[in-house]
């Protein structure tokens, strides 16, 4: 009997912080919410450089200049930012870097 109350109260704790708590959306493990929540607002959903990102450098993912650049390249900028863009090596994770590096490749391809 207990423990059937330690069970209902532990669940009744997770309804209720689920519904106070900010969500983080099941699309941002992946990579393109990843995108969506950190890049998008300076490179646009299409990765051509949002109006704000164009005045603050962000070059667009269609360029030569970007699809020629090595994986290796695109993970240093990720992880340490590279002119007005913030390093984001200290709260992304390594595989959540290498999906972003892969997903501005396929931007770059459409």
């Amino acid at each position: 009997m207990n423990s059937t109350k330690i069970g209902f109260t532990t669940c009744l704790c997770f309804f209720v912080a689920g519904i106070f708590l900010p969500a983080v959306p099941a699309s941002a493990q992946d990579a393109a919410g990843l995108y969506a929540a950190k890049c998008v607002a300076c490179h646009a959903a299409d990765g051509s450089g949002s109006d704000v990102g164009k005045k603050l450098g962000a070059h667009d993912f269609h360029s030569a200049t970007v699809q020629n650049m090595s994986d290796a390249d695109l993970t240093g900028i990720i992880s340490n930012g590279k002119n007005k863009m913030p390093p984001y090596g200290k709260t992304l994770k390594a595989g959540e870097i290498k999906g972003l590096v892969a997903y501005v490749r396929e931007l770059g391809k459409k």
